[in-house]
């Protein structure tokens, strides 16, 4: 018991500890080193958490922590937009910390999971691993990641051209782990100390080597050179006035002077900024802000709007350089938040459309948007997404042209943007923000600041990024800021790089967010293999078991019941209810939307949604359960409960009841009551209730244990536990391989219809895109058969249900009948409809 105070007193201080120092590494300049030991204290409180439950509640608490002391502001920021106090703001950022920082649970519970088994380096590959691939499977709203606490190092950031921000996240994570490890053997002598220690040394000094070799390589011979304002002499460069023209609170000024009359204010005060910038600088081109020109150009509302249209235009002709500013675009499928390119005669390029619009205040999902949530949140944004990066060429005075792509506001947190706009060509990215909601709270603008910094570090492309109020800025292909306006000032901003034609291709580049994808992969494979090493032993142990259960031989040995069950705290129970309640009613949403056409099958947001609504639940829910997988039998009067680290024996004479689980829950169960009257906390799922009651009311039990056996409760686990699960039942095998074969020749009709032939694809575009429609269309059908199958199951339940009402003592017959029904109907049905479609066609 002291232990378990010791363990549950240390999770609040290392909470308390890892949270003072996220507070002091976010502060960024020289607390970058912080991030090697900043989770050390959590981990060490990791170390303790002597139950699933108990890491899980570590795992959330250190998302709030975190959120408290780094991301309070937010809150505030939150506060000020929608008018409310700012302790509310701070309440709702605390309460969504869970969703805001979902890599601290996942890396808990998975570290925990891996801990009980393996030791401190898979223990630790798992939880690095749990963590990236959680940030790339759910993009956080602020695109942070613990890499990007590193910018201030100009050597240690270069190592993000290997594998982005994730990269420097997934080494962090096992340097920290390192610390943890030497400060828990810290009695164990100098030796045990100084073995993880000189582990996290070298992952120190391999970045720090990588990023001496990059930086020679870019030709900065000193980390001094960092700092210089003009770029290497000699190379072809571009250079751009970007106009800071510290207007800010729009809807204000509307509200005091009229829409027209800010208008006019804001474009006046950019042609004054923007002639200096010509005239006196002799820029190649000029930059304004986000939603500068705050109406649609290009489509006016209105007669004024159109004049001012006509006046940008001459505008630019005027200056003779190409304008790119922030403005709005229109079609019939709605707005968007745009920047609209001009050349140097007035003429319009094209326009960008904001890919990742601000949640809410920009953008409400379909899904999620309606008359009640319009009330609720009147100022929610209407705007719509864009469709993905896009490169526009600038013509300079100088008859050059450079191709460059543009990202507004939060696009700069979406490492795919910058890398896709790199394949397409792009020697320069241009951003366009408006952060005129962190006047107040200039911890924003520098977190917004530093992670648009590595998006020239994993592209090699220079950066020129301009704000309406701060922090505007000019970042080389180092990441190195060359040169930058502070907070609330209006300012011309020149800055000069050198661009490169064609950048140099680093492997974030050629790769993606390789890091996030292979952990998830890693994470799958380690989940597979540990499930058929479990399978082999429990296989083992029932071969070694000296007599089988129901045999004459074991009765007469007094062996009168054996499962292998999960056993389940109520805390997990609850934790896993929630989960396949959550997965469950993800399968229903996503059926209906995608039957009414609200969700493209086959579409990236389908893949997503059902990642993220089902997969992720189930998974969790499955983690749960296998954590308290345990071996149940009783044995000479006595029931055994064989858990993974420890062993419960109770004698059947002392168990008072038997109660089936009310609600079926993650499975139907039951909890043991004793004669004490306390209830055995580990309650017993997807457990036979009445062969359990029947074997304890014939070892000695209390009578009332036998009369648990005849509920409803218990005839409908009867009846689930009475079902045969078959190799060909297990989820990989059924919502995994077996959707492959109905897409194989989906996939190969449509590659004769599109490309003339089976690998039609593979001879236009290569090998990666023809096993990238493969895999679509085989995720395309798992989906498809995820749902059908969950169709399936309705009536099986509801079957069973209506058998435990009317004829309890045939729920199991009528349910194995059920289910043999919905076997052949998924594996035959589905396919033989197929078929005949194909022949009808």
């Amino acid at each position: 018991m002291k232990s378990f105070l010791r363990a549950g007193g240390r999770m609040p201080a290392g909470l308390v500890a890892s949270a003072l120092l996220f507070a002091l590494y976010a502060q960024g300049g020289v607390a970058w080193p912080l991030g090697f030991v900043v989770l050390a204290p959590w981990l060490r409180a990791l170390d303790a958490a002597p139950t699933l439950g108990a890491a899980l509640r570590g795992g959330l608490g250190m998302a709030v922590a975190f959120a408290a002391a780094v991301l309070w502001w937010f809150g505030n920021a939150i506060a000020g937009y929608v008018g409310l106090p700012e302790a509310g703001g701070v309440a709702i950022v605390l309460a969504a910390a869970p969703l805001l920082q979902p890599q601290f649970v996942a890396f808990a519970l998975a570290r925990h999971l891996a801990g009980r088994r393996h030791g401190a380096v898979v223990r630790a590959l798992v939880g690095a691993s749990a963590w990236v691939a959680t940030e790339w499977l759910w993009p956080k709203l602020l695109g942070d990641t613990l890499g990007h606490g590193l910018a201030p190092s100009a050597t240690l950031r270069q190592a993000a051209d290997l594998g982005g921000a994730a990269g420097l996240t997934f080494l962090l994570l096992l340097a920290n782990e390192a610390v943890a490890c030497a400060w828990a053997r810290r009695r164990d002598g100098v030796r045990a100390v100084a073995r993880p220690l000189a582990l996290a040394l070298a992952l120190a000094l391999a970045m720090a080597g990588y990023g001496a070799w990059r930086l020679s390589t870019l030709a900065l011979s000193t980390l001094a050179q960092s700092t210089l304002a003009q770029p290497t002499p000699g190379a072809p460069t571009l250079r751009l006035g970007m106009v800071q023209s510290n207007i800010v609170d729009y809807e204000r000024l509307r509200r005091e002077h009229g829409a027209y009359a800010v208008v006019r204010e804001v474009l006046d005060t950019h042609y004054l900024m923007s002639r200096e910038a010509v005239i006196d600088h002799r820029v190649d081109a000029l930059l304004w802000s986000e939603t500068v020109y705050p109406t649609t150009f290009g489509h006016p509302k209105s007669t004024d709007g159109e004049a001012l249209d006509d006046e940008i235009r001459s505008f630019a002709l005027a200056a003779g350089v190409p304008l790119v500013f922030g403005t709005y675009d229109r079609d019939a499928d709605g707005e968007y938040n745009a920047a609209a390119f001009l050349d140097a005669r007035g003429e319009v390029l094209g326009s960008y459309r904001k890919t990742r619009p601000f949640l809410f205040t920009e953008y409400v999902p379909p899904w999620l948007d309606g008359p009640i949530l319009r009330r609720l949140l009147p100022w929610a944004g209407t705007w719509r997404p864009g469709d993905g990066a896009r490169v526009f060429p600038l013509r300079l005075r100088d008859g050059r042209e450079v191709a460059v792509a543009p990202l507004i506001c939060l696009d700069d947190v979406d490492p795919a943007l910058a890398v896709d706009a790199a394949r397409q060509g792009a020697q320069a990215l241009v951003g366009l923000s408006n952060d005129a909601w962190f006047t107040a709270h200039p911890d924003g603008a520098r977190l917004h600041l530093a992670v648009a910094t590595f998006r020239s570090i994993e592209t090699r492309l220079p950066q020129f990024r301009v704000t309406n109020n701060g922090v505007s800025a000019t970042i080389d292909a180092t990441g190195a800021i060359r040169a930058r306006t502070g907070m609330g000032e209006r300012r011309l901003l020149i800055g000069e790089l050198a661009v490169a034609a064609p950048p140099p291709r680093t492997l974030a580049v050629a790769w993606g967010d390789w890091v996030g994808r292979a952990a998830a992969i890693g994470l799958l494979l380690f989940a597979i293999g540990s499930g058929v090493r479990a399978w082999r032993r429990r296989r083992a142990a029932r071969a070694t078991a000296s007599m089988p259960v129901g045999t004459p031989a074991a009765a007469s040995s007094g062996v009168r019941f054996a499962a292998d069950v999960p056993v389940l705290t109520p805390a997990a129970r609850a934790v896993a209810a929630v989960l396949r309640l959550c997965a469950g009613g993800g399968l229903l949403w996503l059926g209906l939307h995608w039957l009414s056409g609200e969700i493209e099958a086959g579409s990236l947001a389908q893949f997503r949604l059902f990642l993220a609504l089902v997969i992720a639940p189930s998974l969790a829910a499955w983690a749960i359960e296998r954590a308290g997988a345990a071996r149940v039998r009783l044995d000479d009067g006595t029931l055994v409960l064989e858990l993974r680290d420890r062993r419960i024996e109770i004698p059947a004479a002392r168990v008072a009841a038997l109660s089936p689980w009310r609600w079926p829950l993650p499975a139907p169960g039951a909890s043991l009551r004793l004669a004490s009257g306390q209830v055995l906390p580990q309650g017993l799922s997807a457990v036979d209730t009445p062969a359990l009651a029947q074997a304890l009311a014939a070892a000695g039990a209390s009578p009332t244990v036998a009369a648990a056996g005849a509920s409803r409760a218990a005839a409908y686990a009867r009846a689930w536990a009475g079902v045969r699960r078959r190799w060909f039942d297990r989820p990989l095998v059924k919502f995994g391989l077996f959707p492959l074969l109905p897409a194989l020749p989906a996939f190969r009709l449509h590659q004769i219809i599109a490309y003339g032939g089976a690998f039609g694809e593979y001879y236009t575009f290569g090998l990666k895109a023809w096993l990238l429609a493969l895999a679509i269309w085989w995720g395309s059908w798992a989906v498809g058969m995820t749902l059908y199958a969950a169709a399936l199951r309705v009536p099986i339940e509801l079957g069973t249900w209506a058998a435990v009402w009317l004829r309890p003592g045939r729920a199991a017959g009528v349910r194995r009948a059920l289910v043999v029904g919905g076997r052949l109907l998924y594996y035959v049905g589905g396919p033989l409809a197929l078929l005949l479609r194909a022949l009808q066609g």
